[in-house]
Parts: structure tokens; sequence; C-alpha cells
């Protein structure tokens, strides 16, 4: 079969976007990831692939790919996500294009030890919430910095989630409605809030300066969606000048608030649920990180630890 193995790249990401919903950065990833492999094939087989040399590719030639991003320093996790991202492309390849290889299913993919998540200690995560917008310039810029870290770490957001919030979302004093979170994947999910974050949202909305019920909820200093670039400079900010671990981010928020619910015995199912988590096994990393603090907290107080 003939045709550009880039040409075909092009309309795998179209329809990542499109039809699977993915999010921007996931297309994003997913697009350096493809492009780092077809240059390889490039230099690899003497020319630009097309699909036919596509689908002739044997195991060798992935492998080769892996090893040599392998020298090039990548770690097991990368080089599994770019293998990941490669099988999607040749998924679309055969079940859209009719082009076959399943050399690329034996591959094995590489694993690493992933990472425990890094929570905050329950003063901490309070004073990073709390005490954030501490730092901005004016009453108003603070409000709105105060209410979007109570909301991560009161709700368990993600900042993006949090950030695509419109104003008519806003959970407001009065009503203990749960919060609406469209989150990876195009997946909604309900998610409690605490008064005190409806009481911010509220002072927050005295300082917001669109009424349109589907303006961003969360506005930057020029009018437009806040970025979380923004979001998350201010935060370094205060974590210098607090003193505050490296690991003090929006997403340790998010990690502070599985933990702590976990430690007072919430439900793992139902953290689950609250996190958006597709699969129970990411939920189940807090197990770990929980058994680990206790050990910790064990060898510090034990008299023979």
């Amino acid at each position: 079969m003939n045709g550009s193995a880039a040409a075909a790249r092009e309309a795998f990401l179209a329809w990542l976007a499109g039809e699977r919903k993915a999010s921007p950065l996931t297309v994003a990833a997913y697009g350096r990831d493809t492009a780092a492999f077809l240059g390889f094939l490039a230099l690899h087989c003497g020319g630009e692939p097309d699909l036919a040399a596509l689908g002739r590719l044997g195991i060798g030639d992935f492998r080769a790919f892996l090893a040599r991003e392998a020298a090039a320093g990548q770690g097991a996790a990368t080089r599994g996500r770019k293998l990941a991202a490669i099988r999607a492309y040749f998924r679309f390849l055969e079940r859209r294009l009719g082009v076959a290889n399943p050399a690329v299913r034996l591959i094995a993919t590489p694993r690493a030890r992933r990472p425990l998540p890094r929570a905050l200690s329950l003063e901490a995560a309070r004073e990073v919430a709390e005490a954030t917008g501490s730092v901005e310039r004016g009453a108003s810029l603070a409000a709105r910095d105060t209410a979007l870290f109570l909301l991560l770490y009161g709700s368990g957001l993600r900042i993006a989630e949090a950030l695509a919030l419109d104003r008519r979302s806003a959970p407001l004093p009065g009503s203990e409605a749960p919060l609406r979170v469209r989150g990876k994947g195009d997946k909604e999910r309900l998610v409690p809030v605490l008064p005190v974050v409806r009481q911010a949202m509220a002072r927050w909305l005295c300082h917001h300066p669109d009424a349109r019920p589907d303006a961003p909820l969360f506005l930057g200093a020029r009018g437009g969606r806040l970025d979380a670039a923004v979001a998350q400079r201010s935060l370094r900010t205060y974590r210098r000048l607090a003193g505050l671990p490296d690991h003090a981010t929006p997403h340790a928020l998010r990690h502070s608030f599985a933990t702590h619910l976990l430690a007072n015995g919430a439900d793992l199912r139902a953290i689950q649920e609250l996190l958006g988590h597709a699969s129970l096994s990411t939920t189940q990393r807090y197990t770990a990180l929980d058994t680990a603090q206790l050990l910790a907290t064990w060898r510090r107080a034990h008299p023979r630890a």
C-alpha cells in the first residue's frame, strides 16, 4: 500500500482530538512521540517511510528505536509512553487504513517503578490553599487565587479542570449541590464542595468583572481564562517566601486531598470516584503512600526503631 506515513500521522492526531476527545496535552504528546519515531525511521530505513514500509517493520526495528531513546538518556517511563503512542498510531493505521503490523504488539513495554504521589502535610496543604493568594498585588487577584487553591485542595481537582470551569458553575454559599467537573477523556464527575470553598468563591465573584454565565470562572489579569502557568508561578512565589518544600505545587494539593481522606478512613472506591480515576490501580498508589507515612511515623516514634 502506498501513501505517506506523515500524512497518516496527521490524520491520526485529528482522529485522536476529534473522535476520541483526547486532551490537547495528550494530542501534543502523541504528536511529538510519533514524529520522533518517523524521524528515526527516515534514518534507520534510509528514507521517509510510506505506509507499505510501516507494514513491513519488524520487532527489531521497534526495539532499535527504543534502544536509541535509552542511549539518549530517556527513562523507562518516557520510553513506555512513546511506545504507547506508537501502538495507538499503528492501531489507527490498521483500523482506518488497512495497514496491519502485529510486530508492534509483541514489544514489551519498558517498566519503571511509578513514583508515589508527593502529598503535603495537613498543615502545609491548608497553608498553601488559604495563603497563596496573599502574594498577589491587589484584593481581586488575591481573592481569585484563594478561591482557586482552596477548590483544588477541597475538592481534589486537577488545575486544568478548575481553570476550565465557567462562571455559571461557581459553587456558592446557600447551596450544597456538588460541582460538575469535566475531566480526562471528557468524562464528567460530581464532586462535593466545602463551605469554606463556597465562601471564598463568593468573595472572588465580588471582584469578577464579567457577569456572563459562560465567562471563565477564573480570569487572568487581561480578562481571558487564567493560564495554569500563572497560577503555578504564584504558588512558587509563596512557596519560597514561606519556606515550603519544592513539591508544594497545585497538583500536590490534589494528592493531599486524596491522602488526607484516606488517612481519615475514606473508602478507596469513593476516592477513585472523587478523583475521576478510570482505574482503581491508579488510586491504590495512595495506600502505599499512607503505609509509607505510617512506617516513617513508627520509626520516629518507637524507642527501639
